[in-house]
């Protein structure tokens, strides 16, 4: 019985270790960020590039949507988007500072919430 109970044991070990969820290095994420014209874009993909592990930042004017690949062993989405905020523009998950969103040019004022 004790041999039974330890063989389990070190099988639910098992299993919880491959649980574990994988950082792939091309992970691809679609983020809503806030803008509207080339300086916006050419400013929100900056903002992107510079955190490290992005690879790949394009964004959208028409529909508003910034096309991320990156390496989740180094950041993630959410410290992307940070970045943006930090320039003046909204996204879906963190909104700018009054500070930082005023200092952006009049054609890149766009409606907050």
């Amino acid at each position: 019985m004790r041999k039974i109970m330890i063989m389990l044991f070190i099988s639910i070990i098992g299993f919880a270790a491959q649980a574990q969820e994988k950082k792939s290095k091309n992970a691809k994420h679609t983020v809503e960020v806030k803008g509207n014209c080339e300086m916006c874009k050419k400013r929100i993909e900056k903002a992107a590039f510079s955190v490290p592990g992005v690879k790949s930042a394009s964004w959208d004017i028409g529909d508003k949507q910034l096309h991320l690949i990156l390496n989740e062993e180094k950041t993630s989405d959410m410290e992307v988007q940070k970045a943006i905020a930090k320039v003046g523009h909204d996204t879906e998950k963190v909104k700018a500072t009054n500070e930082d969103y005023e200092k952006l040019h009049t054609c890149c004022a766009y409606e907050r919430d």
